[in-house]
């Protein structure tokens, strides 16, 4: 059977400064992003903190394909298919919960927490070679995870996971480090949206220095009503950074601004009566150079391509369904073994700002609509990303930066994308090699 050859020009659609709209329009390009992107390379599942007790499980997704995220009985994370071998039925509807085996509702096949067929219902009817063994619940092909961030690919074989974090692996640590113990809760709910638009468009807004000064105005007015502090984050004079680690991780780096203005800083930060002793745990845990660091960044503001972001306390996963339909998750976290009260302000600053009743998430989701629309306008449709492209630099540690306001992270991403898609429709145009002897 001849391999389907690609009509997808990549190289054309993506140049170094402009986009085409077709890459946000084309459900036959949707289509191999879910093949290349999502279903070969590494995606983000979950945290294992979700799921700390033997059987405690979360559906999800990798891609379009439902998984189950579940903790074993040696406690051990499994990222198991969500279907049956037998008849392909899902054998979990239920979001999130503690399980004691799964049963398929169609014939009753029950499987074990690591994923073992336990029973099959009147089992005389299959002859001597049917073994149990052999029909277990499909498992992710590659699991990994960093500081509990689990990953899947779908693929056997392509690079290590270490290999495609780099040094994003570093803005993890400062994330999870928040915590004097290094451990995060993720059990604080979530908040779910989804939206009329591309899947890209949320992730490079979430990387988008150059917007929060006009989308998020009377959300920025108000901490400077209630403060007296003028955020100055995104403007013109401002000397944080963008930063582009390659592979399509990608970072707003707010820690030039965060350590010139220290005072400032601190006084938007959660404070609380514990809040000297935190930053006492965290000198005792890591020691003080590595405290203030971690102070300094606040979190982080990144992305892990394709569909991690971290931003400041949240965990938030991007989960594509249809070339103009997305859906998003937000987690906040909580730290281990800091005061109550600190992780109580974490929550009610995620809740300000995200979530329906939020000040400023509902202003991006309407920004995504207003894209997915004005592309319809096709008699010039190419999407500019040159801003700050004359200044940006290489750093030392190999990493390309900008100014916060330039589209040095939004250049990062469609240069990953369009690697992988370059390569994958290379790869579909080669004629298959003939089976048998040489």
């Amino acid at each position: 059977m001849a391999t389907r050859q690609s009509p997808i020009d990549y190289e054309a659609l993506v140049k170094n400064d402009r986009i085409h709209g077709r890459v946000y329009t084309d459900p036959d390009i949707f289509e191999e992003e879910m093949t290349t992107i999502f279903h070969r390379g590494w995606v983000y599942v979950g945290h294992a903190g979700e799921i700390p007790q033997p059987g405690d499980f979360r559906v999800t997704r990798i891609g379009r394909q439902s998984v189950i995220m579940v903790r074993d009985d040696a406690g051990q994370v499994r990222l198991l298919m969500n279907r049956c071998p037998h008849r392909a039925n899902a054998v979990c509807q239920t979001e999130r919960g503690n399980a004691s085996a799964f049963r398929c509702a169609y014939h009753g096949w029950t499987f074990r927490r690591n994923g073992e067929l336990a029973s099959v219902p009147y089992q005389d009817g299959y002859d001597a070679s049917f073994r149990k063994e052999d029909f277990g619940l499909r498992r992710v092909p590659r699991v990994d995870s960093y500081r509990g961030f689990v990953f899947g690919s779908l693929s056997p074989a392509g690079m290590t996971l270490d290999e495609h974090l780099g040094q994003a692996k570093e803005q993890i640590d400062l994330f999870v480090e928040q915590s004097p113990q290094g451990e995060i809760k993720v059990r604080s709910g979530i908040h779910k949206y989804g939206y009329a638009a591309n899947w890209k468009f949320q992730i490079e807004n979430a990387m988008d220095g150059y917007h929060p000064n006009f989308v998020h105005q009377a959300f920025l007015r108000a901490i400077q009503k209630r403060t007296g502090i003028k955020v100055d984050t995104f403007s013109g004079n401002s000397i944080g950074l963008t930063r582009d680690f390659g592979n399509g991780n990608v970072m707003l780096d707010y820690r030039p601004n965060n350590k010139a203005n220290r005072e400032k800083m601190m006084s938007l930060l959660p404070t609380t009566a514990g809040g000297s002793d935190y930053e006492e745990s965290l000198v005792a845990a890591y020691g003080k150079e590595r405290a203030e660091e971690i102070l300094i960044a606040g979190g982080t503001h990144l992305l892990v391509f394709p569909n991690l972001i971290l931003i400041g306390v949240q965990i938030r996963v991007v989960q594509p369904l249809s070339i103009d339909q997305t859906e998003v998750f937000l987690y906040p976290t909580l730290l281990e073994g800091v005061p109550h009260e600190l992780n109580l302000k974490r929550l009610r600053g995620h809740e300000a700002f995200y979530g329906p009743a939020g000040s400023g998430a509902p202003d991006d989701l309407e920004m995504f609509e207003r894209n997915q629309i004005g592309l319809s306008a096709e008699v010039d449709p190419w999407l500019l990303i040159a801003r700050g492209l004359h200044r940006e630099r290489r750093e030392p540690d190999g990493t390309l930066v900008g100014h916060m306001t330039d589209e040095v992270t939004q250049r990062g991403i469609w240069r990953h994308w369009k690697k992988l898609m370059t390569h994958a429709a290379g790869a579909a145009t080669q004629p298959r090699r003939a089976s048998g002897g040489a």
